[in-house]
């Protein structure tokens, strides 16, 4: 099991939910659009299947995949990420369908797509076990499963474990970082779905360090709760963040930043 049984998991979501509804994750989402893109393709989507974007933020991979024909579906359970999703596809055109749902408690029968994805999105769920034994549920025999998962080796893996040095993450529950490692995938999902992972990298470009961690502390959720519990410690914890911008930046300490971020992006076929 990947959650021990005393977690009060009922009230890990609830906490988790109003954590999400902070900010303004849009700000966030419409930076990591290309690895939507990418896994879409990875997935090798085709006109005319049903797809569900699971814990979808502003609907990047349901977006993606409309424009590949798909027939595409996104739920998430922050209803102002909702209506940017579907103001973004509206922009565009798309016919997009976008509900509120939650990863762990999709409301969908069995076997209702042809694919199931999520970007940086289900790994978040507190319950790991139940939210993939979702996405299993609701893919048919013979589907497609699709995830794009950062890596506990790579920056976003190093940024909360940065955090965890000044706020410590809640008793209990698993990582989501977890979700970037193919065993764990593997074990989570059991051998109901055959996998196929990459290593992929984004890269985050910013004119600043300062720039990187200003937007993360105003518009991402995590980050502006976890400076709140900072308390006094918040200004060290802010300056950590920036180091580690700077760190990991491969165009030095002054000026602009490029910061590679390493993800798995995991594409999976549904066994009968």
């Amino acid at each position: 099991m990947a959650v021990a049984p005393t977690v009060d998991l009922k009230a890990a979501r609830g906490r988790q939910r109003a954590t999400w509804a902070r900010g303004d994750y849009a700000e966030i989402g419409t930076l990591t659009v290309p690895i939507a893109e990418r896994l879409a393709n990875a997935a090798d989507l085709h006109a005319g299947a049903t797809l569900l974007d699971v814990a979808c933020g502003t609907g990047n991979m349901a977006i993606a995949a409309a424009r590949l024909g798909c027939v595409a579906t996104g739920v998430d359970y922050v209803g102002p990420v909702l209506e940017r999703a579907g103001e973004r596809a509206a922009a565009e055109r798309l016919d997009v369908a976008f509900a509120w749902g939650d990863a762990e408690n999709l409301p969908f029968a069995d076997a209702s797509f042809d694919a199931a994805a999520s970007v940086m999105g289900a790994m978040f769920a507190p319950d790991h076990d139940r939210a993939a034994s979702e996405l299993r549920r609701v893919t048919r025999p013979g589907g497609t499963i699709a995830l794009a998962s950062w890596m506990p080796v790579g920056f976003v893996g190093a940024m909360f474990w940065t955090i965890a040095e000044h706020v410590p993450p809640p008793v209990g529950l698993p990582s989501p970082m977890l979700w970037g490692t193919k065993d764990y995938l593997e074990d989570i999902f059991g051998k109901s779905v055959s996998w196929t992972h990459r290593h992929r990298t984004f890269t985050f470009r910013f004119a600043s360090a300062e720039a990187l961690v200003d937007l993360f502390a105003t518009h991402y959720g995590p980050t502006i709760q976890a400076l709140e519990s900072a308390g006094c410690d918040r200004d060290a914890l802010l300056d950590d963040l920036r180091d580690l911008a700077t760190m990991w930046s491969r165009l030095g300490s002054d000026g602009p930043i490029a910061v590679p971020a390493t993800y798995l992006e995991s594409v999976g076929l549904v066994r009968d």
